[in-house]
């Protein structure tokens, strides 16, 4: 038995959609100040929490943001609330004497490995990514992830230097540490502009019982 309503179920994955028109409402700070403590316990690799996000609201941001997106993504994402930028921390061991205390090695491993770095940064935000999702939908949000985009565009903007980097945390997003992974459009969607729902693959065409 499932210790979630199935109403909440509904509303975590069987009746939640991907969006791609939105309604004009706003989403207020505080809500996604809770959907980041909703999604923060998720587990990720000996806690090093690689994720950084980018909420994206202003007008002036989102035209940073728009020469770096694929021509299908353009209008959806500038209709949309915010859109998330959902990053990864080049050097986020350096944090793992704090999250991850039990074990103070574990910086050092990563300090001398950059592929392990990167590979563990790109997979475990990927998760962070899945959480924050579902944590925006537990709040009320609807969501609409997206690749479509071009990276080396969006980081210049977002988290590189000189007069691309106006406007962002130089101490947050030094240049080169902080890369992109994928965005997410997230609001309150536009129910009437929704297509019938794809299907997806029974579990025997997709999983195996060992």
């Amino acid at each position: 038995m499932p210790l979630i309503s199935d109403s909440c179920l509904d509303q975590l994955f069987r009746n939640a959609r991907t969006h791609s028109a939105w309604l004009d409402r706003p989403v207020a700070d505080d809500v996604l100040r809770q959907v980041y403590e909703l999604m923060k316990w998720g587990p990720t690799s000996a806690n090093g929490n690689p994720g950084r996000f980018v909420f994206v609201r202003s007008r002036e941001a989102k035209e940073r943001l728009r020469p770096a997106l694929a021509p299908g993504n353009v209008e959806k994402t500038m209709q949309a609330p915010v859109t998330v930028i959902i990053a990864y921390d080049l050097i986020f061991y350096e944090k793992l004497p704090k999250l991850f205390p039990q074990a103070p090695a574990m910086r050092e491993l990563f300090a001398k490995n950059p592929q392990l770095v990167e590979a563990t940064a790109i997979r475990n935000s990927s998760l962070q990514g899945g959480y924050l999702i579902l944590a925006a939908r537990a709040a009320g949000l609807d969501c609409g992830p997206m690749s479509g985009f071009d990276h080396a565009k969006l980081d210049a903007a977002f988290f590189g230097t000189g007069k691309d980097h106006e406007g962002c945390d130089e101490e947050f997003f030094p240049e080169g540490q902080v890369r992109s992974n994928f965005l997410c459009n997230m609001g309150y969607g536009d129910p009437t502009k929704l297509r019938p729902r794809n299907p997806r693959p029974e579990f025997d065409e997709a999983c195996v019982l060992l």
